[in-house]
């Protein structure tokens, strides 16, 4: 078979894919787009690419590619303790308030970054920082200040079903420990009521009503709960029989939790605190706390932004996208605000050549059933990061075929398996990639597949969808 011959077949397997799908009767009522790009610009292969479709969390290349450019892979959050008032260095006795001055940083006591040999978590450390400093008392009380973000910690498209739950923690000013706890169940006979036997790490005041019963298969209880609200509804099945199941839900006010546990590694270190711990919002009267007074004690750094990102992508985190979001607010505008950091990101990919028409975007992490795009606007971004100098974290944080994140076990014994990088996308109704192949030549293609309102099962169009990425794969 001749080289021409070869690129005809490959092109025509990928079109013969597209016909596959076009005529699945599960897809007779969908809406799917395909678009592939080329080295040079040029859309190479295409269907329905100008179509606006729900990207569900492929939304984090838009999110993620423009962050790494704006801030730069070696950008790093900052924390800091400060104090208002005075300080009695001889008798150890700061007479005002120790401040935990958020700085948006979504790793601050993350899971993704813990090493499993130190058991101090990070408030306890600062409480050691804070004891070599020689401080005794606090004649005041520990502040957790979040204000560097909006106090509305959730998009106002996220649904009531999502905000309770652990994916749908919102990005806080000062987030902590990811923003979740774990309730850990005991389940008995197929339909009878679970039981809680405890939540970890503690939320004090958490009101927690369990109506979750034993049944099915895996973790299908939903937690129900606004931000700012101790009352959490939890709903659902989890598997029969079992002891300590985890569950994990959102923290209702995460920078509350924050100052409670560093109120708390202070006293347990012997640092008496007169008062109760509490936190200060961006709505919130600021000058009541001395702003401009502020004597800083301890900075705390985050990782380099290049690993924030690697996980952000890799695990499909919507706290840390939110976070991204909302910082190139602050970064830009002084603002904090999601709805200044969407316009900021959106005239970022503008700028760069990219066709925003058909995009709209209204978070992003992806979990808002209101964010549209065209695979076009998708293809042509990441394009547009392969030119800039952070393509390398960029491209390094996207899951692998068939080695990686979810996509695992994706296009195994295939020429995309160890090849393909992509970014996986998966709401209800709604299921998508978008990433690089290397072709048979080694030229470096983008693409992005994005389907929605199919009627066959997620796992049914994930595996539909496959056979489109081996196709792309395979193209000359």
């Amino acid at each position: 078979m001749s080289a021409g011959t070869n690129a005809l077949f490959a092109q025509s397997k990928l079109k013969q894919e597209i016909n596959t799908l076009k005529n699945d009767p599960t897809l007779k009522h969908a809406v799917w787009s395909v678009c592939v790009i080329n080295s040079k610009d040029s859309i190479i292969a295409e269907y329905n690419s100008q179509v606006s479709v729900v990207p569900a969390s492929t939304m984090k290349i838009v999110t993620t590619g423009a962050a790494l450019e704006m801030l730069g892979a070696n950008f790093k959050f900052s924390t800091k303790l400060s104090y208002d008032g005075t300080f009695d260095s001889i008798k150890g006795i700061i007479k005002g308030n120790l401040y935990i001055v958020g700085g948006g940083d979504p790793s601050l006591g993350s899971g993704y970054f813990k090493d499993k040999k130190d058991s101090l978590t990070t408030v306890e450390k600062w409480a050691v920082i804070l004891q070599q400093k020689g401080i005794k008392q606090i004649d005041g009380a520990v502040i957790a200040d979040a204000s560097i973000f909006e106090d509305n910690m959730v998009p106002g498209q996220w649904i009531w079903g999502d905000m309770g739950n652990y994916f749908g923690a919102g990005a806080n000013g000062l987030s902590y420990n990811d923003n979740k706890y774990t309730v850990y169940y005991n389940s008995g006979a197929e339909g009878s009521i679970t039981t809680v036997n405890k939540i970890v790490p503690e939320v004090k005041g958490l009101i927690f009503n369990n109506y979750v019963t034993a049944g099915g298969k895996g973790d299908n209880a939903v937690i129900y709960g606004s931000p700012y609200s101790n009352v959490r509804f939890a709903e659902g099945t989890i598997p029969a029989n079992k002891t300590n199941y985890e569950v994990e839900g959102s923290l209702p006010d995460p920078s509350l939790f924050c100052a409670q546990a560093l109120h708390d590694a202070l006293k347990k270190s012997g640092i008496n605190i007169s008062e109760k711990p509490s936190t200060v919002k961006q709505l919130k009267d600021k000058s009541e706390y001395a702003l401009a007074n502020r004597k800083v004690l301890h900075t705390h750094y985050s990782p380099t932004l290049d690993k924030i990102v690697y996980y952000t992508n890799l695990k499909s985190d919507n706290l840390y996208a939110e976070h991204l979001l909302k910082y190139m607010a602050y970064h830009k505008k002084g603002t904090g605000k999601g709805t200044d950091g969407i316009e900021i990101v959106k005239n970022f990919w503008k700028a760069k050549g990219v066709d925003i028409s058909g995009f709209s975007m209204n978070d992003g992490c992806g979990l808002s059933r209101a964010n549209v795009i065209t695979t076009k606007t998708q293809a042509q971004i990441l394009r547009a990061i392969a030119k800039e100098k952070t393509f390398t974290a960029f491209y390094n944080s996207l899951p692998v075929a068939g080695k990686s994140g979810s996509l695992g076990g994706l296009c195994e014994g295939t020429v995309a398996e160890n090849n393909l990088r992509a970014k996986s996308g998966y709401i209800t109704g709604a299921r998508g990639y978008c990433g690089y192949v290397k072709n048979k030549k080694g030229e470096q293609l983008a693409f992005s597949v994005l389907a929605n309102n199919y009627e066959c099962s997620p796992t049914e169009m994930k595996r539909k969808l496959e056979k489109i990425l081996v196709a792309i794969a395979e193209m000359e």
